[in-house]
């Protein structure tokens, strides 16, 4: 026994025995072990060393490193990276013989999936990358469908600025203002005006713009426009007023204004009346009554002519007006006036002119007003539609009766089909329409499509330029659903 106590065993002794005796043979070097101390120990060796330079891209596998020799104790994890590990700089694009571009860094966790470059163990394709993936910038576009085109659409609008031989003469745009009275502002004049509505089956469009002469001379618009509705509901009527002063009159803008505003109140003051013969078709009742009220209107403007101390003839003013009912089941529309301006309708893709031609004393203007939504030969109260004018009328219940202008009375009922487009203009439209096909050419191309266009697209197809027309332009136009 030891002195501890303990008892030696001849096994014990034979153990020890062979274990340094010096007269056994050498074994030879021993065999690399597989273990996982020693996986481990062969990384920690590994990174212990300064890496190597990255490999060139055209290298087709990364050279093997150098062999390191084992420390007695594990050193601490430096900050350098495994070669396996991509560089700090973003790499090259990668080519099939670099490294993943996100290689896996060994932690004792993950070291017995690893497999190193020197691993004899390792197969030959251990190392080849996995297809890469291209970028979005080196992905090729590829082809998208084309997106066919919609039978109802319709082609995009021209955007022609002017028509005829050559540009107009005058910039497109204001040049300068008109002189201004600090005692009289309430007289100054907008260079546009722009209005619309939509009533019934109908669109409604209307601009007045001052001509290119006048913004360049720097006079006012002497064309006036009115847009007013009376009333309510199916029985409101909707008036639009196109005015036009004498060229060249200092106060033309100002009769065309007053012109507006008068037949305006007159219209507004007796719409019930007029509203229902429009939708009861009573064309004698609704010519004689209109008559009357332009002439009251005109007997104004001489009286205000007076007033001024100015001849009739220069504060004077061409009238053109509209009447249409709010009524969907009525597309009556009526127009009468006095003086120089335009009626035209658009009727599938071709202009007619409808301007009434002056009448001879006793003699009526137009046709007989039947069907779509009017009375066809006579009303409920045994008014008939006839063209046989000559028969006196009585006086009308409107107004009291005024001497009659210089200029002859116009007025024409017509009945509106769908898909029409009748327009009212001044004399700055109504020439050029008339005299350069080119501009009823363009307009009919933008009109023709059953869709209106909006305010801003109506307003650039007024302002339409034809070289040698260069007045005032007012139009109204109604488009028929």
């Amino acid at each position: 026994m030891s002195q501890q106590g303990e008892r030696h065993t001849t096994n014990e002794d034979e153990w020890w025995g062979r274990l340094y005796d010096e007269t056994a043979p050498d074994t030879g070097p021993a065999q690399p072990g597989d273990t996982l101390d020693d996986r481990f120990d062969s990384a920690v060796d590994t990174v212990a060393e300064p890496p190597p330079p990255p490999p060139p891209a055209s290298a087709s596998a990364p050279p093997p490193p150098p062999a390191a020799k084992r420390s007695p104790s594990p050193p601490v994890m430096p900050s350098p990276r495994a070669p396996w590990e991509p560089p700090e700089a973003p790499p090259a694009p990668p080519s099939p013989g670099d490294a993943p571009p996100e290689a896996w860094r060994p932690t004792p966790h993950h070291i017995p999936e690893a497999r190193t470059a020197w691993d004899a163990t390792a197969p030959p394709e251990a190392w080849q990358p996995p297809p890469a993936t291209p970028s979005p910038q080196q992905q090729q576009p590829q082809a998208q469908p084309q997106p066919q085109p919609d039978p109802h659409s319709h082609p995009p609008r021209p955007r022609t600025d002017h028509v005829g031989d050559g540009p107009p003469t005058y910039d497109a745009e204001p040049t300068a203002l008109p002189v201004a009275d600090p005692n009289e502002l309430r007289t100054l004049v907008a260079d546009t005006v722009l209005d619309g509505a939509q009533y019934g089956t109908y669109t409604l469009r209307a601009a007045s713009i001052r001509g290119d002469s006048a913004r360049y001379r720097g006079e006012p618009r002497r064309d006036a426009l009115l847009t007013a509705r009376f009333g309510h509901g199916d029985d409101a009527l909707v008036l639009v007023a196109v005015a036009g002063g004498v060229r060249a009159a200092e106060s033309a803008h100002l009769a065309a204004a007053d012109a507006c505003r008068w037949i305006g109140g007159a219209v507004g003051r007796s719409h019930a009346r007029l509203a229902d013969d429009i939708r009861a078709g009573r064309r004698g009742d609704l010519k004689s009554g209109l008559h009357r009220l332009t002439d009251r209107t005109y007997g104004k403007l001489r009286a205000g002519a007076s007033q001024l101390d100015l001849d009739a003839e220069e504060y004077t003013a061409s009238l053109r007006c509209l009447l249409l009912s709010a009524d969907p089941q009525c597309r009556t529309r009526v127009f009468f006036g006095v003086g120089a301006g335009g009626l035209f309708r658009l009727r599938d893709g071709a202009w007619q002119d409808l301007e009434p031609l002056v009448p001879e004393p006793g003699a009526g203007t137009g046709e007989p007003v039947v069907g779509f939504g009017s009375v066809p030969a006579e009303t409920s109260d045994g008014d008939r539609l006839t063209m046989d004018l000559g028969i006196t009328t009585p006086p009308s219940p409107y107004v009291e009766s005024e001497p009659p202008p210089n200029e002859p009375f116009r007025f024409r009922a017509s009945v509106a089909r769908p898909g029409d487009t009748l327009v009212l203009c001044s004399g700055g439209l109504a020439e050029p329409l008339r005299g350069e096909p080119a501009l009823g050419k363009e307009l009919a191309e933008r009109w023709a499509p059953t869709e209106p266009p909006g305010l801003a697209e109506y307003l650039a197809d007024v302002g339409l330029r034809v070289k040698g027309y260069a007045d005032d332009r007012t139009a109204v136009a109604v488009w028929e659903a």
